[in-house]
């Protein structure tokens, strides 16, 4: 085969390769579309959470269809899902699980583990900062080795493993913030807002008559591996990944980069898994687009729900209830896409 038929062929793949992911994540989002009304954005970041090979932190009020989401998902590609439902008396035994005396037929004793909820490929931490900060520490080493340890006892999980934590507002009785560490586990950190009129309309139609719509499986949980192995693969310019480099290195207010906003309101910046969620996600973006290559504007696009749980107010940004959003868009504005 010459160099030129070669070359020929690799585009063919290429193309062929792109044309699949689109085509399969389109379907399962519109699956998933079926039974979640007017919340578009928030299907597409948490398939690109998934696919990222991360976990989603969802925020909003009760009622929004948070819960129902992520179980829609488990069914579309065939997954196992548990829930876990945070509560202030939850125990991190509750959720990995623990060593318990079990009788064997002979009449001796030994010690058996007995798996918790985490155990799933599709867990929902369901109201996640009800619990004390000793139980949502249990989540740490699941969400970032795929593996718990019990007893100096090393348990993998199944791939794939995906947490899809909610949170209500931190202004909400009854709340513990999450520890910052928890927070940069997260992929991704969406905004549920409240639905409008016309999405209200629609609920009650699907909600409120027999004709209850069920979720179908699209795909396979194995193609949900082959997706991510696909997303990695993804070729990214050395001048968009430099760009990528410096909207971070503008949340640390002690840089060069920094922001006037960023040097006056924030205490830390962003860590580097906010860089690798940002690239990975924007490549997810470029494929969902048709396109193999990763460009600026993915970066912007995806910059927000990367960063937003990553960066830490300082006092006086707290006090003045700065949003997080807000800085991320002026580095975003202030940025130059070349140096």
């Amino acid at each position: 085969m010459t160099s030129a038929a070669a070359s020929a062929s690799t585009r063919t793949d290429v193309e062929s390769n792109v044309a699949a992911f689109t085509a399969d994540l389109r379907r399962l989002s519109d699956e998933i579309g079926t039974m979640i009304v007017g919340q578009g954005p928030i299907v597409e970041g948490v398939l690109t959470c998934m696919l990222g090979g991360g976990h989603a932190l969802l925020e909003g009020v009760p009622g929004l269809g948070k819960t129902l989401l992520v179980r829609t998902m488990a069914e579309c590609i065939h997954a196992s899902f548990s829930r876990i439902q945070f509560t202030p008396d939850l125990m991190p035994a509750d959720i990995v699980g623990t060593n318990v005396i079990v009788e064997d037929p002979g009449g001796g004793k030994r010690f058996e583990f007995q798996r918790g909820p985490i155990f799933a490929n599709i867990v929902l931490a369901d109201e996640i900062n009800r619990a004390t900060p000793k139980t949502q520490s249990a989540l740490l080493e699941a969400m970032s080795e795929g593996s718990v340890t019990v007893a100096k006892t090393t348990h993998q999980l199944e791939k794939p493993f995906f947490v899809l934590a909610t949170q209500n507002p931190l202004e909400m009785e009854g709340t513990y913030p999450l520890p910052e560490a928890q927070l940069d586990r997260f992929f991704f950190k969406l905004v549920v807002d409240f639905p409008g009129r016309d999405d209200l309309h629609t609920i009650l139609d699907r909600t409120t008559t027999d004709d209850v719509p069920r979720p179908q499986v699209v795909i396979e949980k194995a193609r949900v591996l082959q997706l991510r192995d696909l997303v990695r693969k993804v070729p990214l310019a050395r001048a968009v990944q430099d760009y990528a480099v410096r909207v971070l290195q503008a949340t640390h207010p002690e840089t060069a980069e920094a922001t006037p906003t960023s040097k006056k309101y924030l205490r830390y910046g962003a860590s580097p898994r906010g860089l690798q969620a940002i690239i990975l996600a924007a490549k997810i973006r470029a494929l969902l687009q048709g396109r193999y290559a990763v460009a600026i504007d993915d970066i912007r696009a995806v910059a927000p729900p990367a960063l937003r749980h990553r960066l830490i107010l300082n006092f006086e940004g707290e006090a003045e209830g700065v949003r997080a959003d807000a800085i991320i868009a002026e580095i975003l504005k202030s940025t130059r896409e070349t140096v």
